[in-house]
């Protein structure tokens, strides 16, 4: 594939003045964006034959993962050239449990993007319906760029990128500080394209569908059985696209409309609805926290949870507070860190209870007696090339770059940097906190134009005539609800399923919905649910129940930095 990276030169400017002072920004969004408009591939042509890769299935290295099988695929890095250079995706499989009852493979994407699905698929085990282990391998990989798979790098090593995050302003408000943020972002996209931008142009979801075509054949598949969570609606919209007739199964948890995805008015992070879903189902939070009274929800016991919440958002503008860890060192929260902390928590009605307690002891700790000021450290970023990491210099890892890549290539950036602030006050003023949290979601896309000629941008009408279920959760922060039934529209043959709850997907929180999933797997077009509700209710969990999804369905490996 043909690319190119144009830095656009006045905010090569601002970010590297503004860089020796900046450089301890971190980013609140860097999970998302996409990129410059680049002409649609949806003929026929962009089902390109390359060699199917050879699969050495080999028991996978750590604790705990006897069950699993590991294997790392070689595939074309270009599929304009697809016998030239490849690039390594990672995979792994928990076999079927019941070989005569075995359909096939099924693929999962669990989110992101930037999301891992080796890890993940590890860190969750048997979590689907016993129906679905027994009938299928179940197989997580990582999408190129991601995780093993030849990973997007910005820094030098992971420990280099946490120091540069650490010091972030999850949300800016004041010009001071959303002056920050840009140039910080200009730093961000520059040394992503320094050192990773060979990666970079080649991962387009497109790209990440090729791979998962090719995948399927390696594993002895027809058709493909799928699985996709979140930003997994975006591969697997994108998959339907291109091989519309590969499909059997398509089984997507949470969606985003494609269109607003690859392209239209304003910011990725304005055009996929989260600010406004996030504040709606953080009404909501408050308002069962209200009514679950003190017992059930300790923010309560304060007052109005309202009221309180307004309270303890007012202060940490003014003066953040330092909570000590065990180690001796501080974590900062601030008032854009706290918005974050919320808009993760709200992934799962398990996290409703953790949340108001942490918001009840931030109320404590915010008193004007307790308040202490907040450290500044600095980071320091490398500008060195790609080549470092062929001398050993640069460490392949898990990061941001990850989520970074697929998004700055595969839809529009209609607006400059400088455009930012003023959207961010219109979309605080629609969704308070959470409008201003995600608008700068797709900035870091706005400094550097990465493109990738082979990017998937519409048009989004699907031509696959298999069978189609599309999952939405009622009040879901990131996949907006009402965006459901406009993607389920976008196949000839698609069911809908209604999950009656809070949440980020249904992930161990349906079991009902887990059934419906196993059902519609082993037979795509049988009937099954519109609705669902879910297994625990907020504010009903049992002590001790963790409270986030797993890491990939927040997009990125920070937790202040989620994408979608």
């Amino acid at each position: 594939m043909r690319s190119s990276r144009h830095p656009r030169p006045p905010v090569r400017m601002v970010a590297a003045i503004g860089a020796a002072a900046l450089l301890v920004v971190a980013s609140p969004a860097i999970a998302s964006a996409a990129p410059a408009p680049q002409p649609a591939s949806s003929s026929p042509a962009a089902q390109v034959d390359a060699p199917v890769p050879e699969l050495a299935w080999t028991a996978c290295d750590g604790e705990g993962l006897e069950a699993f099988e590991c294997a790392t695929a070689a595939v074309p890095s270009d599929y304009d050239e697809p016998t030239g250079d490849t690039t390594s995706i990672a995979l792994t499989r928990l076999p079927a449990t019941d070989p005569a009852q075995r359909i096939g493979s099924l693929f999962l994407n669990f989110g992101g993007p930037g999301g891992p699905g080796v890890s993940t698929l590890h860190q969750l085990g048997a979590f689907l319906d016993p129906q679905v282990h027994a009938q299928f391998d179940v197989i997580g990989f990582d999408p190129r760029g991601v995780g093993l798979s030849d990973p997007v790098t910005c820094f030098p090593d992971a420990a280099s990128e946490q120091a540069f995050l650490a010091e972030g302003i999850a949300v800016p408000v004041t010009p001071e500080e959303e002056a920050t943020t840009i140039a910080q972002f200009g730093v961000m996209a520059l040394a992503c394209e320094t050192l990773s931008g060979s990666r970079i142009e080649h991962a387009s979801t497109a790209n990440v569908a090729r791979d998962m075509d090719l995948l399927r054949q390696a594993v002895g598949d027809e058709q493909l059985s799928y699985l996709g969570y979140s930003y997994g609606s975006i591969l697997g919209a994108t998959y339907g696209m291109l091989f519309p007739d590969r499909v059997r199964a398509l089984a997507i948890d949470g969606t985003l409309e494609p269109s607003g995805w690859s392209g239209g008015e304003g910011s990725i992070g304005v055009r996929t609805g989260q600010g406004v879903a996030a504040s709606e189902v953080f009404g909501e939070f408050l308002d069962l926290c209200a009514a679950a009274g003190p017992a059930s929800c300790s923010l309560a016991s304060t007052g109005d949870p309202r009221a309180a919440v307004e309270t303890l958002f007012a202060r940490l503008q003014q003066q953040p507070v330092e909570i000590p860890n065990p180690d001796g060192t501080t974590v900062t929260i601030d008032y854009g860190t706290a918005v974050a902390v919320a808009f993760q928590s709200m992934y799962s009605p398990v996290g409703f209870g953790p949340l108001a307690d942490t918001f009840t002891q931030l109320l404590a700790l915010t008193e004007p007696q307790q308040t202490m000021t907040t450290q500044q450290r600095g980071a320091e970023l490398s500008d060195v090339g790609d080549w470092l990491r062929e001398l050993g210099l640069i460490d392949d890892y898990a990061g941001v770059g990850s989520a970074l890549a697929s998004m700055c290539v595969d839809g529009e950036h209609p607006l400059q940097p400088w455009d930012y602030p003023a959207q961010a006050d219109a979309a605080d003023a629609e969704a308070p906190h959470f409008g201003r949290f995600r608008s700068w979601v797709g900035v870091q896309c706005d400094v550097v134009e990465f493109t990738d000629d082979d990017a998937f941008m519409g048009p989004w009408d699907q031509p696959t005539q298999a069978p189609v279920l599309v999952i939405g959760t009622r009040h879901d922060p990131a996949t907006p609800y009402d965006q459901t039934q406009p993607y389920a529209d976008r196949f000839e043959n698609a069911s809908v399923l209604t999950v009656e709850g809070y949440g980020h997907a249904t992930i161990g929180v349906s079991t009902c919905a887990n059934a419906a999933i196993a059902t519609y797997l082993a037979t795509p077009g049988a009937s099954v649910p519109s609705s669902c509700e879910q297994d625990v209710a907020p504010f009903q969990a049992p002590p001790g129940t963790p409270g986030t999804a797993p890491a990939s369905l927040v997009g990125a490996p920070e937790a202040l930095a989620p994408g979608v």
